[in-house]
Order: structure tokens, then sequence, then C-alpha cells
């Protein structure tokens, strides 16, 4: 907060020592802007203001307060002055064993998700391995349509080439035809 305050009063000192310098319109916007931060940071005050109330509410009635009982439905409310020693050990065992409770759950759960991890990770390193080969085969899969292409380029000139053979004997084989009917 003390951060924002020092920048919002630096940029204030800025504006106003560039202030001939810079247009009107230009001044009123960032003023403007000034204003919006300024407003900004005092929403935030106040939101810090009610928590801290709220915390030190809540830290009144922690102190103030116990439940001792059975279950939360009792209404064996007792403040913390009043009750005896004994009291006060019950309630606080009562509290321990809660919080054990509670840390034994989350040890679970966090084995419980080591192991979620551990097979998460072998099948992550699983699907790797099929898209790797998936890219090699199609890779491969490339590459013989790319020879395809090549031959079948091949081809076509061979048949070409076998045409225009064809084509020349042809004439040739016409040529000797004609030769001979005027021969005769």
């Amino acid at each position: 907060m003390r951060d924002c305050k020092r920048l919002i009063k630096e940029f204030d000192r800025e504006l106003k020592e560039e202030e001939s310098e810079n247009s009107p319109s230009v001044n009123r916007m960032l003023n403007e802007r000034k204003q919006s931060m300024i407003k900004e940071l005092n929403s935030y005050v106040a939101l810090k203001k009610q928590y801290t109330n709220s915390l030190g509410n809540k830290r009144i009635e922690l102190f103030d307060t116990s439940v001792v009982g059975d279950g939360p439905g009792e209404d064996n409310v007792f403040q913390a002055s009043t009750m005896t020693d004994q009291q006060l050990m019950d309630a606080g065992n009562s509290m321990m064993n809660d919080t054990d409770q509670a840390i034994e759950r989350s040890k679970k759960v966090r084995r419980y998700l080591r192991i979620l991890s551990f097979r998460m990770g072998i099948q992550i390193i699983k699907k790797t391995e099929q898209m790797s080969r998936i890219v090699n085969e199609l890779d491969s899969i490339h590459f013989s349509i790319k020879k395809a292409s090549q031959l079948v380029k091949e081809i076509g000139r061979q048949v070409a080439t076998d045409r225009c053979i064809m084509a020349l004997l042809c004439l040739i084989v016409a040529g000797v035809i004609a030769v001979i009917i005027v021969k005769v």
C-alpha cells in the first residue's frame, strides 16, 4: 500500500512538472488516470480494513468460546475462562485428534495422487513413443509416395519413348510399303 501511495505521489509530481508541456486534453486524461488509481487504492484500503476487522472478530470468537462434546450438533458451548483445566485439555485433545485425522487423510490423498501421477507419467511416455512411431510411419509413407511418384514419371517417360519408337517404326514400315508400291 505504501509503495502504491508513493508511486501515485511520484506520478502526481511528474504530472505537475510536465503540465505546461502537455496539451489540455492530455493533462485531463492524466488527471483522470490519477483519480482512477486513487479510487482503486482507496477500495483496496477499505477491503483491507474490512478483512482485518473480520479477522479480528474471528480471533475473538476462537479465544472466547470452545465447543465441548461428541458432535457439532450439541449445545455445549462454554467460554474459555469458565472452563476447567480438564475441559480445556479434553477440547484441545479433541482438536488434536481432528487435526491428526485430517493430516492422515491428506497423506492418503498425497499417496493416491503420487500413484496417479506416476501412472499418468507412464501413459504420457507410452503416448509419446506411440506418436514417435506414427511420425516415423508418416515419414516412411511420405518417402514411399515420393518414390512412387518418381516411378510413375519414369513409366510415363518410357511409355512416351515407346510410342515415339512405335510411331517411327510405323513411318518406316509405311515408307518401305510406299517404296514397294512405287517400284511395282
